[in-house]
């Protein structure tokens, strides 16, 4: 998931035909967004790392924060437009909390 077009974009072999991103502009709703990462973390099993703008995540925080699973491993991302806030960062409030922080 990102803000602007991925470099590496995949599309599966048909007949299915699914897109392993989703380019998210001021327009998309909340809820799209919220179906792409439950379909990218739950129900698809040919992605390992998802990528997702920081901003974006902020969006969808409660579903980001409750994600645990090893796979994908879900990377929060600056933007252009929107800098990298680690206090933020999922992954770095787990690893924070491992180390009783």
């Amino acid at each position: 998931m990102a803000a602007s077009a991925a470099t590496y974009k995949h599309v599966t072999e048909p007949p299915d035909s699914q897109r392993n991103f989703l380019v998210v502009d001021s327009k998309t709703e909340t809820s799209e967004i919220e179906r792409a990462f439950q379909n990218f973390t739950q129900e698809r099993k040919d992605i390992a790392v998802l990528l997702i703008n920081q901003h974006i995540a902020e969006r969808i925080r409660h579903s980001v924060d409750a994600f645990a699973d090893p796979f994908p491993a879900v990377l929060e991302i600056p933007s252009k437009d929107h800098p990298y806030d680690p206090e933020k960062d999922s992954v770095l409030k787990r690893v924070r909390r491992l180390f009783g922080e």
